[in-house]
């Protein structure tokens, strides 16, 4: 009975067939899920993998491009010589690096010699090959004119590059008789890198 205005209350109706099966996935649902997603992952992976190593060459490449930069701008700023070498025994690159000012012209920086810059281990991925003039010890030296020269003879340029490789991608830093340094793509640019 409804009084007035009051509307009359309506109660829902529940169902009592509801099957249980359209609650929710079944096990054997779920298993073609997480094999679909297992193959999309197992596609995924190889190709993220190579987009990481671009990543960490690409870094590399710009880190030592920046190096050499630096190791020039501070020779010229300062008007001695300065040099980049090969961190820890001077004989890889992918060790790091180390910028300092030269004054005994060793090549390794000494104790009282002034470090302007260090770079740490790259990733084991990233190998790096240099390829230079003066090829007897790893280093490249600036002169406060801001360009190369080699240990043999402050006059003769140390012209050369770096090749950067991880996985198939490859780049170079490649430094001109002048001391200028630029990067390039061998596997775009063959003729003029």
């Amino acid at each position: 009975m409804v009084a007035g205005n009051a509307m009359p209350l309506i109660l829902p109706q529940f169902r009592s067939d509801i099957d249980a099966r359209t609650e929710g996935f079944s096990i054997v649902e779920l298993m073609v899920i997480m094999l679909i997603a297992g193959i999309l992952l197992a596609i995924g992976i190889p190709s993220f993998r190579g987009m990481i190593q671009n990543h960490r060459l690409i870094t590399a490449t710009n880190a030592l491009f920046m190096a050499v930069n630096l190791t020039r701008s501070e020779a010229i700023h300062r008007g001695v010589r300065v040099d980049m070498v090969p961190a820890g025994d001077g004989t890889k690159w992918t060790n790091g690096w180390v910028i300092f000012v030269d004054e005994d012209n060793n090549q390794r920086p000494d104790t009282n010699e002034t470090i302007i810059y260090s770079h740490g281990e790259l990733h084991r991925d990233v190998r790096i090959t240099p390829s230079f003039t003066d090829s007897k010890v790893q280093y490249i030296a600036y002169n406060g004119t801001g360009r190369t020269r080699t240990n043999a003879n402050s006059q003769t340029a140390q012209s050369g590059n770096w090749l950067l490789e991880a996985g198939a991608q490859s780049r170079k830093v490649v430094l001109n008789f002048l001391g200028r340094a630029r990067v390039c793509d061998p596997n775009k640019e063959a003729s003029s890198c």
